[in-house]
């Protein structure tokens, strides 16, 4: 039980916003220590967030056991992982082959210390590996009870239907915000006529709506350095846009992060977010979000503000952008 609003992601109903887990320990320079981890997730969890999401890939299984170190409170929330990205020898591997999918399970629940995931993700489309093979290995998974229900992440709307024509899919995962907007092409709308629920990553573009990024100094480590949007040339101009943002929430007395939330709560009631944070304060002021309801002439502000493509510069490096499966918006521009 929760006090927060929640929503719908097949059979589980969790807090309207989750808690994306994968900065605690990978991706945005030097991880956490283990106590300010747990901490913060047992923060999450007092705060009433009842969908955690990890992935074999984070830290190369150290947020995964992370994660574990709060799985005595497993009553309190939904557990989810990701397999097909992982890492072997140190190395990054995108391997969607029954075989592979297999060990990353039993691996990923010798790291949490269960016998169970509750959602399991396939992290990528393989593209050697017909989707069809993919989401027959989760299957047996589930058959023999090591996962609960499946799901998909960054993937098109003709995999999704793919998917679920072998198996009832329960969530798709995808990067959306006010500032990233693929899944509007056709993946939210392919969710709502499927009944899967759809999670969104990102949902404060990695900091950038969420006052988090004003000069790209970041750490060594932080992906966002590979990413144009997010280092110069491209990134003033990026600022540029989101110090309009940034008027548009303090309007409304709220914060920019809790702007981008309330905004993608609005969109449709099948969409919820998992932002990621490594600071309580924040974590705080995120979840706050869910209980907000947003005038129509806020949302109005953004959405003029930030149409598709609003930002300049690719939303991904050329080799990160070769594992997404979802679909462009028009005229996006891709890293050569």
């Amino acid at each position: 039980m929760t006090s927060l609003p929640t929503r719908t992601i097949g059979p589980f109903t969790v807090s309207a916003i989750g808690l994306g887990c994968m900065n605690l320990s990978h991706a945005y320079g030097e991880p956490v220590s283990e106590a300010e981890g747990i901490a913060l997730l047992h923060r999450a969890l007092d705060l009433g967030v009842t969908l955690l999401d990890t992935a074999a890939l984070y830290g190369g299984g150290a947020n995964e056991r992370l994660v574990a170190q709060v799985l005595h409170r497993r009553s309190d929330f939904t557990l989810a992982s990701k397999c097909v990205l992982d890492q072997r020898d140190g190395k990054r591997i995108l391997d969607g082959s029954p075989a592979a999918i297999a060990t990353s399970l039993d691996a990923a629940l010798t790291r949490l210390g269960t016998d169970h995931i509750d959602l399991y993700y396939l992290h990528r489309l393989d593209p050697n590996v017909p989707i069809e093979e993919s989401v027959g290995a989760l299957v047996r998974a589930k058959e023999a009870g090591k996962i609960g229900a499946l799901g998909l992440s960054e993937m098109s709307a003709a995999t999704i239907r793919r998917a679920h024509a072998v198996h009832p899919i329960a969530a798709v995962q995808s990067e959306y915000s006010p500032a990233v907007r693929n899944p509007e092409v056709a993946v939210l709308d392919t969710c709502q006529a499927l009944g899967i629920g759809f999670v969104a990553f990102s949902p404060v573009a990695r900091g950038l709506l969420a006052g988090g990024i004003r000069a790209d100094d970041y750490l060594p480590g932080d992906i966002r350095r590979t990413m144009p949007r997010f280092v110069e040339p491209l990134l003033s101009r990026n600022l540029a846009i989101v110090d309009g943002f940034d008027r548009i929430a303090a309007e409304g007395g709220i914060t920019p992060a809790q702007l981008a939330l309330g905004w993608l709560l609005a969109r449709a009631p099948h969409i919820v977010p998992i932002p990621g944070t490594r600071s309580i304060a924040h974590l705080e002021e995120n979840v706050a979000a869910a209980t907000l309801s947003l005038p129509d002439t806020t949302l109005a502000a953004v959405d003029a503000l930030l149409p598709p493509n609003a930002l300049s510069g690719p939303r991904y490096a050329a080799a990160a952008q070769a594992q997404i499966d979802t679909e462009l918006l028009p005229d996006e521009p891709l890293a050569e």
